[in-house]
């Protein structure tokens, strides 16, 4: 395929693949948002009618809570005055509070007032009628009213207002009872009676109607273990059966929150009022949450095929201006690539492939430039820093040592002049035998004890030695004259100005395909991170010149023969010593005469 087919592909391939993508997505995650904000505002709206009906309902508690005001009915209770008596006394006092008591707005129906022992002391009833008839007593018929759950209420300790309700016949219609209890106000620990107020269930219908936002909600209140209060709306059979069961399980005495009921074509919703034990409930249609999911689903395809048809047209257009460029600059490298090295690509934009042309030309001018010139610097850049590392040794080391030597056989005559210039003959054989850059961990360490031996008959210093050597390690190769310098770099750097005891530790183990060695002092200390650094730049300069020479050397030679990955570290506390790391590839040398250790 060409490149201008490809990029077409790609292109209207991503696109599509995005599109569908972006589309589905965004369709799932819209569609959540949407149902969640729908479910979110029912439940706002069920919660702005609790907050309503919860005023209603504090105001009716306050109006039924006047009746302390009634002294000579409360001494009455207080007394426990014979009921006849209380009968003929206080004949009217349900009427009274009845109509003066509250508003008309209020639609109380009927009033009871009752001793402890549920007995009638007084009855109010407005507009009795064969149409508008309620009961003179709520227990003449218990069934009937409802009226166990007001005996229940006031034998158990509740004090806040009740409210239950039951289903009027001869209104069709439900009755939302409230009932409140009456204390003495020294004892709060047992009524000496209570009030029963009706009141008709449009005083809290009308609030609910002004939440519903659709007729095909139902929204109900209903107390916890008691039947429903008051409902709006209306109810296909399915959904009655719904109803029916979650109204049963909420009468069992359980919240509906978590029950085992549910249906797929309906979402419950419920506020909880715990003052009142009052819940409010709604079943709305899942349709109708979903319905504004299907008008964004069709609008996203809608966009998706739109842009989708558009992309296409504007791929193909742009493909076919980027790969006409491309295809003369494929062409030229096709015919540079078979030997025409003099050919150069033709420039005819100044956009980016025409800058790519351009750029391409002076490339290959360049690379025909320098190809030969670098090979030839670097090999003999190679040869010379290579050269130039092998050259750094210090020939003072030989002056003072002669010059020592020349002193002690001077004083005095001791066998120790013999043994000094042993060790300093061993010295100068290993050091100039330069034909090999190799030598082995055993051959560097008897160079080290002779190196050692004449250090401290030139010093006079009382220096203790600690050699741990893995024995498996002895015939492993290593740079020649790489052990000595790190422990010179000890004797003058770390232990020359050190007081009291000095001693040198020399390790060398096997870390899997690693040889390390470590020399430690327990000297004066350094700046290690400088000098880490100083030794990862690998200049020429620090061999060239500077303090520590030998070290620079080393980690040079090191990094030549194996790589960057390898060299010299540092670690020290000033005041308490230095260790210096050494680190190279494990590879084992071949047999040779070793020189002499004293």
């Amino acid at each position: 395929m060409k490149l201008r087919s490809k990029i077409l592909i790609m292109c209207l391939s991503c696109t599509l693949v995005a599109l569908i993508l972006q589309t589905l997505l965004f369709q799932e995650t819209s569609s959540n948002i949407i149902y969640r904000r729908a479910k979110t505002e029912s439940v706002n709206s069920l919660q702005n009618m609790q907050n309503e009906i919860y005023r209603y309902l504090k105001n009716m508690e306050s109006n039924l809570l006047a009746m302390y005001s009634e002294d000579d009915f409360i001494q009455a209770l207080k007394a426990r005055e014979n009921i006849e008596q209380m009968r003929i006394e206080f004949y009217r006092k349900a009427y009274e509070i009845g109509t003066t008591g509250f508003e008309t707005g209020d639609n109380v129906v009927a009033l009871y007032l009752y001793n402890p022992k549920h007995e009638i002391i007084s009855t109010y009833r407005r507009a009795m009628t064969p149409r508008h008839n309620y009961p003179a007593d709520i227990y003449e018929d218990t069934e009937y009213s409802n009226a166990e759950t007001i005996r229940k209420y006031v034998k158990s300790g509740q004090t806040k207002m009740l409210l239950s309700s039951y289903y009027n016949e001869y209104r069709e219609t439900d009755i939302i009872r409230l009932s409140i209890k009456l204390y003495n106000n020294r004892n709060y620990s047992k009524a000496i009676g209570y009030i029963v107020c009706d009141v008709d269930s449009k005083a809290i219908s009308s609030i609910m109607e002004k939440y519903s936002t659709d007729k095909s909600m139902y929204i109900w209140l209903q107390p916890v273990s008691d039947r429903p209060a008051v409902s709006i709306g209306t109810l296909s059979r399915d959904e009655k059966q719904d109803y029916q069961e979650i109204s049963e399980y909420i009468k069992s005495g359980a919240q509906a929150r978590g029950g085992p009921f549910g249906t797929s074509k309906q979402e419950l919703f419920q506020v909880e009022q715990n003052k009142y034990n009052l819940g409010a409930y709604s079943l709305m249609p899942q349709e109708l949450l979903k319905q504004n999911q299907r008008a964004l689903t069709v609008n996203l395809l809608l966009i998706g095929s739109i842009m989708a048809a558009v992309t296409a047209v504007l791929t193909s257009i742009l493909s076919q201006e980027m790969t006409r460029p491309l295809k003369k600059l494929m062409n030229t490298i096709e015919k540079i690539k078979e030997g025409n090295t003099s050919l150069r690509a033709s420039v005819g934009s100044e956009d980016e492939i025409g800058m790519l042309g351009k750029n391409f030309n002076e490339m290959l001018g360049r690379l025909e430039e320098l190809t030969a010139k670098e090979k030839q610097a670097n090999y003999l850049l190679s040869q010379a820093e290579y050269k130039a590392l092998q050259a750094q040794i210090n020939p003072h080391f030989l002056y003072n040592t002669l010059d020592t030597m020349s002193s002690i056989a001077q004083i005095k005559e001791c066998p120790e002049v013999s043994r000094l210039s042993q060790s300093l003959s061993n010295i100068f054989r290993y050091s100039l035998n330069m034909k090999d850059p190799f030598s082995t961990v055993s051959k560097e360490i008897v160079h080290l004890k002779n190196y050692c031996y004449v250090m401290d008959t030139r010093m006079q210093d009382n220096i203790q030695y600690v050699y741990e050597i893995d024995e498996t390690v002895l015939q492993e190769e290593i740079p020649r004259l790489s052990l000595q310098p790190l422990v010179e770099n000890a004797l003058n750097h770390g232990l020359r100005s050190k007081r009291g005891d000095k001693f040198i530790q020399i390790q060398v183990k096997s870390e899997a395909e690693n040889l390390t060695i470590c020399v430690a002092d327990n000297g004066i200390g350094m700046d290690a991170d400088k000098f880490n650094k100083n030794l990862k730049k690998n200049d020429l300069k620090y061999v060239e010149k500077g303090d520590s020479i030998g070290l620079h050397n080393i980690n040079a030679r090191l990094k030549m023969l194996y790589g960057n990955e390898y060299g010299l570290w540092i670690e020290s506390v000033i005041g308490e010593g230095t260790k210096i790391y050494m680190r190279i590839p494990r590879k084992k040398a071949e047999e040779e005469n070793g020189e002499k250790e004293v």
